[in-house]
């Protein structure tokens, strides 16, 4: 029988490193992309020292680079591929006007732009597969409107907006869309915002792990939504936006 793997981008720090260890755990063959390969290489060594008859691959990519997303994708299709997270994701902090639209345009291409291409080629791919999965990484800014980081928080609507949708559509298939909406988390990401003027004092961060766990409840749930909330509190949901057929 052929191998089945799970893919995570964005694995070589934050919530994607942890979700590698979180499906290593569940003996889970694995695809690891991201675009520092010493750290890809480093995750590979520590796995394999806890989970050794586990597969993993590495796949170095940029995912700011349309043709980067595209090669990646076409580089995997013969493997069969279980479930695919897409995780990575850039962020920015600061007023709109403010803004450097460099960084701008590179967390488009990465949150929104990467996120649909992958995400419509596998659902092309694999919607008709039995135990399928796919699960995009959005953020509990996704679901309201965070004055101060639009741009991010619009991305991340556009992620939730995208993946909800789509597992409206893939009602009656066998591959099911999920989101995780987490709140902000200790990443890369929130320690350059800090050190970006941030004002870290009341943030309630998650950790890592904490994160990781959190989708693998999403993954072995029939929901469609894993959100924090307001309170903190992690909830598994169905669809939150109001939808309708053209």
């Amino acid at each position: 029988m052929k191998k089945k793997y799970t893919v995570i981008t964005g694995a070589s720090s934050g919530i994607g490193y942890e979700t590698a260890f979180a499906f290593a755990k569940k003996e889970k063959n694995l695809i690891l992309v991201a675009r520092r390969e010493d750290r890809l290489n480093s995750l590979k060594k520590r796995i394999q020292k806890e989970y050794p008859d586990l597969d993993i691959v590495l796949r170095k990519s940029d995912l700011s680079d349309r043709k980067a997303v595209y090669e990646l994708y076409h580089s995997l299709t013969n493997y069969n591929i279980e479930t695919w997270i897409n995780n990575a994701g850039l962020g920015t902090s600061g007023v709109l006007m403010n803004a450097d639209l460099e960084k701008i345009e590179q967390l488009i291409h990465v949150n929104v732009e990467a996120t649909t291409i992958l995400s419509t080629l596998y659902v092309k791919d694999y919607a008709n597969v039995k135990g399928t999965q796919l699960i995009n990484v959005s953020s509990a800014m996704g679901y309201v409107i965070a004055l101060g980081n639009v741009a991010y928080s619009a991305s991340k609507f556009f992620v939730s907006v995208l993946t909800e949708g789509l597992a409206g559509e893939l009602k009656n298939a066998e591959l099911k869309a999920k989101v995780l909406a987490p709140a902000l988390t200790a990443t890369d990401f929130i320690k350059q915002a800090s050190n970006d003027g941030m004002n870290d004092q009341k943030l309630q961060l998650r950790t890592p792990t904490e994160v990781a766990n959190f989708l693998i409840r999403l993954y072995e749930s029939e929901k469609t939504v894993g959100l924090v909330n307001e309170h903190n509190e992690f909830l598994l949901k169905d669809s939150i936006f109001p939808t309708f057929s053209l």
